[in-house]
């Protein structure tokens, strides 16, 4: 609903009002994961850098170790991708000197396999996160997939766990999460294959990958884009076939602005929350259809903004530089809403992973002699620390700016949570205007409140950070004000991310300390 015209037409007016008993559902953490994957210098001269000064023994690079540890992702996919379809996993264990150099086929580089599985499982130590791991179900099948599981997830006694121990790691690595493949409805993609034969691969191995492990969890592969013809009856084929042997269902997405159109740019959190819905409608239908008591949920395990650094062939070099995009701060309000629509859909989507992590459409960048914070990385910060317990229904009266290819949106973008274990919550804004600030009144009608925190993120739409100037865009302390009837109010800057944490208590107890 549009509010009424503001008597300073130069400000947008907008309300936003939240009940703490109006929830969407639990936040699964998981949505604020990552993706490695074996592609230019996301691995090599990213995570991975042996020599380099900034590297510890094992050549780990201790400045991306510390960048990503403070956005504490609870999972990293790996190790693709794209990469995956024709990757043996056995290449990247055992005696470096032993391991082959390949060629990979999705980027037409050299991959030594110097990183591996075993490394991997090292470095998300050293992370404090968690592997979620991808097999290949391109060029290979149930039985590779079976096999890598052994190796992981068993304990010694059985010949490939016993080749684990012998690489040294004689400690099951426990890995929960399972990706059956990756992208394979896409023409583009190394054993692309109808969606009828993707499905009795999956199938086939998320059964006997569970034989082997029961306690894992599987991620059937979805659309790879929702611009493919084949979307959404791909994801319908597999569901149908798959759901008792799945888990998750996989949405990719990637933003673009090509015709550098800032307004409908900046209106992606509508596009993201119709794909969203729309798997919500198939895995209601299927979940009636099955008369099934079982529920599959939503990984959205790649999503970014991706559209300027678009050569993907490394011309069969070892880490050539592939998508190093450099974002600016309108790319920054996007993935905020892609992180506001996960969490408006918290009872769908339960794992998201931000595609990548470090160097290819990454949050971060390294050189030698060190590394820079892309404008995304700070949404993604702000939510991870803000965002627990319940997602919360949002009612927003707000005007409305026209779009080319959007239509009429809102001109703010809101998701809210509400923690009752600590009786915090948070709310988070994105002013989509470039123009015009928005004026916000907040309201949680059934709790008192006061601000624990709030941040704000904003410059000029395509503001920049770079190695001269690397704190260009950076958030900063967001004025808030209380009024005596129990509302805060703030100005968003256009455009702008704010997030607001909140202390309250029950209406009529007050606030104390």
């Amino acid at each position: 609903m549009t509010t009424s015209p503001s008597l300073d037409d130069t400000v947008h007016e907008a309300q936003v009002d939240l009940h703490t008993q109006y929830r969407v559902g639990a936040i699964d953490e998981r949505i604020f994961s990552g993706f490695l994957e074996h592609m230019g210098r996301a691995v090599y001269e990213g995570v991975f850098d042996p020599g380099s000064p900034l590297s510890d023994e094992r050549g780990f690079r201790r400045d991306v170790i510390d960048a990503l540890a403070a956005l504490r992702m609870p999972m990293v996919r790996y190790p693709g991708g794209n990469f995956v379809s024709n990757y043996d996993w056995r290449d990247g264990v055992g005696p470096l000197d032993q391991r082959p150099r390949r060629p990979d086929f999705a980027w037409r580089s050299i991959e030594t396999n110097r990183f591996g599985t075993d490394e991997f499982m090292s470095w998300c130590q050293e992370v404090q996160t968690e592997p979620m791991m991808a097999v290949n179900l391109g060029t290979a099948g149930a039985k590779e997939a079976a096999e890598l599981l052994e190796y992981c997830n068993l304990p010694t006694g059985t010949s490939i766990a016993d080749e684990r121990a012998a690489n040294g790691h004689p400690e099951p690595y426990k890995v929960k999460m399972w990706c059956l493949g990756n992208e394979m409805d896409a023409p583009w993609q190394a054993g692309h294959v109808s969606a009828a034969t993707y499905a009795e691969r999956a199938s086939a191995a998320g059964a006997l990958m569970k034989g082997i492990d029961p306690t894992i969890e599987t991620v059937a592969c979805g659309s790879s884009t929702n611009w493919l013809p084949t979307y959404p009856e791909w994801d319908r084929i597999i569901l149908e076939e798959c759901w008792n042997h799945i888990d998750y269902i996989s949405a990719h997405h990637y933003s673009r602005n090509d015709d550098d159109d800032t307004a409908s740019f900046l209106g992606q959190g509508v596009e993201l929350d119709a794909i969203i819905t729309q798997y919500r409608g198939l895995l209601d239908h299927v979940f009636a259809l099955k008369r099934s008591f079982n529920r599959v949920h939503v990984s959205f395990d790649e999503w970014n903004v991706w559209y300027r650094e678009m050569p993907t062939l490394g011309d069969f070099q070892e880490a050539p530089h592939l998508l190093e995009e450099t974002y600016n701060l309108q790319d920054a309000l996007v993935c905020a809403q892609y992180l506001h629509a996960f969490l408006r859909h918290a009872d769908v989507v339960k794992v998201a992973c931000i595609a990548q992590i470090v160097n290819v459409i990454a949050p971060i960048l390294t050189r030698p002699d060190g590394l820079l914070v892309q404008t995304i990385y700070w949404p993604f910060r702000m939510l991870r620390d803000a965002a627990t317990g319940d997602a919360l229904r949002v009612a927003i009266r707000a005007p409305e700016m026209k779009t080319s290819r959007r239509g009429d949106i809102p001109v703010i973008d809101v998701a809210a949570t509400f923690d009752d274990q600590t009786g915090t919550g948070s709310v988070s804004l994105v002013n989509r205007d470039a123009n015009k600030p928005v004026d916000v009144q907040l309201r949680i009608s059934d709790r008192v409140m006061t601000i624990a925190s709030a941040t704000v993120l904003h410059a000029h739409p395509k503001a920049q950070n770079d190695w001269d100037s690397p704190n260009t865009v950076a958030p900063t302390d967001l004025a808030v004000f209380s009024h005596d009837d129990g509302t805060l109010r703030f100005r968003l800057p256009a455009p702008a991310h704010a997030v607001l944490q909140l202390r309250t208590s029950p209406a009529g107890e007050g606030l104390s300390g």
